[in-house]
């Protein structure tokens, strides 16, 4: 099959080719996974999932892009609740071969069923940015209605899925970012915003929830923000952020297949859309992973027609 492999840490992006790599086979409760759309995160090439299994050993070449949506083709043994021929979404394995390929080998409990009405482009969209915040709202920053939430990044990939969330939840959402993402964040429902390049992080006050994807000295400024018994939670490693009487939560995304079928079943009716910008070719992934060349936005490989 043809994938996108990494071949050499070292090398980074340079180790990055279009490959002709053995199909996988269907492990036990594992499916195979025929990919008609994927993504990938910027920085795979920087985790150590990337090039080592869990016990450190090297298994390059890699596959990398972990976000998958497709059609199962083949069942492992044991496996139970998916059938051959059923559409399906999900994340794979971090340690694993990803989804930039032309098949993928997922444990069946990564993945959910996708609707017959959601396109597969829309269904990997939803897949990392969706899970990432309903994460950080729902489960680690406990977020109800009427209360305030402060989003990071409020115009990017997982901002902007956030931002959705927290408004449909019934919360009051403070937006961030650099001032050419304000009409963004806005537009997907952010109802204040605050430019960091030119107003005062310092003038809120008191909000409940701070979701942060930028990390450094924002994360620490962000503490004091927060109403004494509030909540931070953040997506960018430890840190000594602690806002008073409160906690700070940093959490890696976690593959769930119940919060998906929430996730989509918002897509299908219209409270929730995507960030992509762009839909290429999987031959076009290799330029992908390159910063200097990565577009704003979501982008998403059609593997198969």
């Amino acid at each position: 099959m043809k994938a996108i492999v990494a071949t050499d840490k070292a090398a980074g992006i340079a180790g990055v080719k279009v490959d002709e790599r053995p199909e996988p086979q269907a492990a036990i409760n594992d499916v195979v996974v025929e990919v008609h759309a994927s993504g990938f995160t910027g920085d795979e090439l920087s985790w150590p999932s990337t090039w080592t299994d869990r016990a450190g050993r090297d298994r390059t070449p890699s596959i990398p892009g972990h976000e998958v949506a497709g059609v199962v083709v083949s069942l492992g043994y044991g496996t139970t609740g998916l059938s051959i021929g059923q559409r399906v979404f999900g994340l794979t394995d971090w340690y694993r071969d990803g989804a930039l390929a032309e098949y993928v080998a997922v444990e069946a409990r990564n993945l959910a069923p996708l609707p017959s009405d959601v396109d597969f482009t829309v269904g990997a969209a939803l897949v990392m940015p969706g899970l990432t915040a309903w994460q950080a709202l729902f489960d680690h920053g406990r977020l109800r209605a009427g209360q305030s939430v402060l989003v990071h990044g409020a115009a990017g990939i997982v901002g902007s899925m956030a931002t959705q969330l927290a408004r449909d939840a019934g919360a009051y959402v403070i937006g961030t970012g650099h001032a050419e993402g304000r009409q963004t964040a806005l537009d997907f429902g952010a109802q204040d915003f605050v430019d960091l390049d030119n107003d005062a992080l310092e003038d809120v006050s008191g909000v409940d929830l701070v979701f942060d994807v930028i990390g450094g000295d924002i994360v620490k400024r962000s503490a004091a923000l927060i109403r004494p018994g509030g909540t931070l939670v953040t997506i960018t490693g430890p840190n000594d952020a602690r806002p008073s009487g409160g906690v700070t939560v940093d959490f890696v995304v976690e593959p769930a297949c119940a919060q998906l079928s929430e996730i989509v079943q918002r897509a299908r009716n219209g409270r929730l859309r995507t960030n992509v910008t762009k839909v290429a070719k999987l031959d076009e992934a290799v330029a992908a992973f390159n910063p200097e060349t990565r577009v704003k936005g979501k982008t998403i490989f059609r593997v198969h027609p």
